[in-house]
């Protein structure tokens, strides 16, 4: 029997709720939003007040955005990012300029590419060799040599055998895995998460954290500092340091307008004492193990290492973890090898927005492009650019199974109308589209011809392959792959199959909105 609530109980949750929205709006998030306001009103009466001027330097206004049109016609960029630009610049002759202008030059974006650049450059020394059997593998396994060749020679991402691989087709079941692997940790534990809410899931680790700080275990926790807007209080690092954790945000928001605020830690990494590793799109909150439901049933995976290839995934913890501090010998955290025989390949890999590299889309681009049967993706957000537009449709006109499962009940509207206007094309070239009715999916998997297989943090949207920090793991003939095949094709059976005829039922507010954000979506 359903537990009906009371009034009074009524009255406390509005009562909650009303606190926590005077909490975000006159507490800390509140005073960033309003001076990042105040500075954007401020730079925008500016640009006005240039607007008046216009008359008086019309032709040299005319003349720098002809030279930033061709600019950018000129540079080595996708073509829908830089026709965004375009339209910008045109069609807001002082705004659009000084925008692209201050963008491209922002300080803070510059320093903070340097700095992750620069330690990327110092890790090298600390990435595993696997000369031997990238030899082995050119010979034996032809089709996987040349992405394990790339993410090596191009990106510093080994290839590793002997690596034992699980997947969790849920959060819970993840969840289920995390705590007794926490409780086993002896040395160290490393965390990166995009998102740490207060809750059931986060209270049992939190629990375990300090009983293992009391034993000498090393515990470190990094999460995005767009947290602190309404998941944690700003001071929550100085909350865990106390309990003797070790804890930052990464590129917290401050109330000063820069670039690099675009670039969010997407990723979710969890290591354990170099011996396991924990990846993919669950984050450490309710939501996300169904212990809260908040757009139906949360669909989402996640894989564990064991073996040699954890230690690609303690290299990328540590890395962004030293962006912003003195840099340390990571050697301790790597020289423990726990041998695991097991069939297969398996290449860790991350994917940053500091350079010029797409590695996330690269990825997939390869698995799509060579796909001989079937290409099966699930993805909570469809914004693909021009390139994997073209892979996707190329893959289904030559006869490849192409079939993808997206969400029903969206978490964001406003991704959601923009998905589907990129249904119809994909639909008319033979992808067949589909959507989880359960609710939402968050998945980030691709899984083909029964030998490969990938599952980390990447979406198929431009904020995952362009604008954050990312990461994954490329499968190569391990048993897991079965086991993900097998989920993708239990998870398709809970979904409905959809067509032109039923992108006519949406509202016309979301085809309108969808066609308005295409125009701005290589940007969000």
């Amino acid at each position: 029997m359903k537990h009906k609530e009371t009034g009074q109980e009524k009255r406390v949750v509005l009562k909650r709720g009303k606190q926590g929205i005077f909490r975000v709006i006159f507490g800390r998030t509140g005073v960033v939003a309003f001076l990042l306001l105040a500075q954007f009103l401020f730079v925008f009466s500016v640009f006005q007040r240039l607007e008046q001027y216009v008359p008086y330097f019309w032709v040299g206004n005319v003349l720098l955005g002809v030279g930033i049109v061709i600019h950018l016609i000129n540079k080595d960029e996708n073509p829908t990012v830089k026709l965004t630009w375009v339209i910008l610049v045109m069609a807001l002759p002082v705004f659009g300029l000084f925008l692209y202008l201050f963008i491209q030059g922002e300080a803070g974006h510059r320093i903070r590419n340097h700095q992750v650049a620069q330690i990327l450059l110092e890790s090298r020394e600390y990435v595993p060799d696997c000369s031997q059997l990238l030899e082995k593998i050119q010979w034996e396994e032809k089709e996987l040599y040349n992405l394990a060749y790339y993410l090596k020679e191009r990106q510093d991402f080994p290839v590793f055998s002997n690596t034992r691989v699980s997947y969790f087709p849920l959060g819970e079941d993840k969840f289920a895995e995390m705590i007794p692997q926490l409780k086993k940790a002896r040395h160290f534990i490393f965390l990166e998460y995009f998102i740490v809410k207060e809750g059931y899931m986060w209270q049992q680790i939190l629990d375990i954290l300090v009983e293992k700080v009391k034993e000498g275990v090393e515990v470190r926790l990094m999460y995005d500092g767009t947290c602190a807007l309404f998941q944690l209080p700003y001071s929550y690092p100085e909350t865990l340091k106390k309990l003797g954790i070790q804890a930052k945000m990464y590129a917290p928001i401050r109330p000063f307008i820069s670039t690099h605020y675009n670039n969010r830690d997407h990723r979710k990494i969890l290591v354990i004492d170099g011996r396991v590793a924990f990846t993919g799109g669950i984050n450490l909150a309710d939501e996300y193990i169904n212990r809260k439901k908040v757009y139906g049933h949360w669909k989402d995976t996640a894989i564990m290492l064991e073996g040699e290839a954890v230690k690609s995934f303690t290299l990328m913890f540590l890395e962004l973890w030293n962006v912003d501090c003195e840099r340390e010998d990571y050697s301790p955290y790597l020289k423990n090898v726990f041998p695991v025989k097991s069939l297969g390949y398996v290449i860790p890999y991350g994917d940053t927005p500091t350079d010029h590299e797409r590695v996330g889309e690269m990825v997939y681009m390869d698995i799509i492009n060579r796909a001989e049967r079937y290409v099966h993706i699930m993805t909570p957000y469809l914004i693909p650019d021009y390139e994997m537009m073209t892979a996707l449709k190329f893959a289904a006109k030559r006869g490849v199974e192409v079939i993808l499962i997206l969400p029903h009940i969206p978490d964001k509207k406003t991704a959601f109308s923009l998905a589907h206007t990129y249904y119809p094309p994909l639909l008319e070239s033979g992808v067949q589209i589909y959507e989880y009715t359960p609710g939402f999916v968050h998945a980030k998997v691709f899984v083909s011809d029964d030998v490969k297989a990938v599952v980390g943090t990447i979406n198929l949207d431009y904020r995952s392959l362009y604008h954050h920090f990312e990461c994954a793991a490329f499968l190569y003939k391990t048993p897991a792959i079965h086991e993900i095949e097998e989920d993708f094709n239990r998870t398709l059976a809970l979904c409905q199959s959809m067509s032109r005829e039923d992108l006519k039922k949406d509202p016309l507010r979301w085809r309108v909105c969808g066609r308005l954000l295409k125009v701005l979506a290589p940007l969000m």
